[in-house]
């Protein structure tokens, strides 16, 4: 191999090795959610007040969460897409403590709620495989405390507190 292919190979080796797909937490790092997750008090309007990747980049977006059975909802909003923000519908059901499959489509999406305040006015959401993280709020503009202590339980599951982006 000529020293000129070599340098071209090493150059490309770590694209090569480079996971596939979003990667926005530390695999290594375990996550939960929560387990004291009440849907009840999930059910009403959500904005997505911070977000990671791709996602950020939509700006403000929200959610309508509707109870449909015990532990099943439907949710509508808008939601980040390759040609920008979209409106969306799906039906999501609980899967688990404080663990939700949500589908749009034929596209199926597990959030799991990391953590939410006592009183349900923020949740940071995200997912086993690192593939989303978010933060949820009743209001467009949260309380700095609230924000807070969504980025601290972001932080203890593995995800980069300065890399999310508030919107």
């Amino acid at each position: 191999m000529t020293p000129r292919r070599l340098l071209l190979l090493l150059a490309f080796l770590p694209l090569a090795c480079a996971p596939a797909g979003p990667d926005l937490r530390r695999a290594e790092t375990p996550i939960a959610s929560s387990t004291a997750f009440d849907p009840a008090r999930f059910v009403d309007v959500w904005h997505v007040v911070a977000a990671y990747g791709q996602e950020a980049r939509c700006g403000k977006l929200t959610e309508t969460w509707t109870a449909t059975a015990s532990g099943r909802w439907q949710v509508t909003g808008t939601r980040c897409g390759p040609a920008g923000a979209r409106a969306f519908l799906a039906e999501a059901r609980l899967i688990g403590p404080g663990r939700i499959e949500r589908r749009i489509g034929r596209t199926r999406e597990e959030l799991w709620v990391l953590w939410v305040d006592a009183d349900y006015r923020i949740a940071a959401i995200g997912s086993p495989s690192g593939a989303f993280g978010r933060v949820l709020a009743r209001r467009p503009e949260p309380r700095a405390d609230l924000m807070a202590g969504a980025r601290a339980a972001l932080r203890f599951n593995g995800y980069d507190p300065a890399a999310l982006h508030p919107l």
